[in-house]
């Protein structure tokens, strides 16, 4: 928890604590685990940007048609 509290109050971590934190990574999840984290991580990124692209593209649709009238 400090850890996580020190990245937050000094910014990012060093050079030092990269290798910390990767060494962390490989202890947990293991060498084979680490391809499947990754491919799942730019699924969920590839899916976050198109969901993103495609309500901006609904809401520049939107703004350009013409208000129907109130009957």
């Amino acid at each position: 928890m400090d850890f996580l509290m020190g990245i937050l109050l000094f910014g990012m971590p060093g050079g030092m604590e990269w290798v910390i934190i990767i060494f962390a990574i490989l202890l947990f999840f293991g060498a084979k685990k680490i391809p499947e984290l990754a491919r799942g991580l730019g699924r969920g990124i590839r899916e976050f940007k198109e969901a993103t692209r495609e309500i901006k593209e609904e809401i520049e649709s939107a703004s350009k048609e013409e208000p129907k009238p109130k009957s």
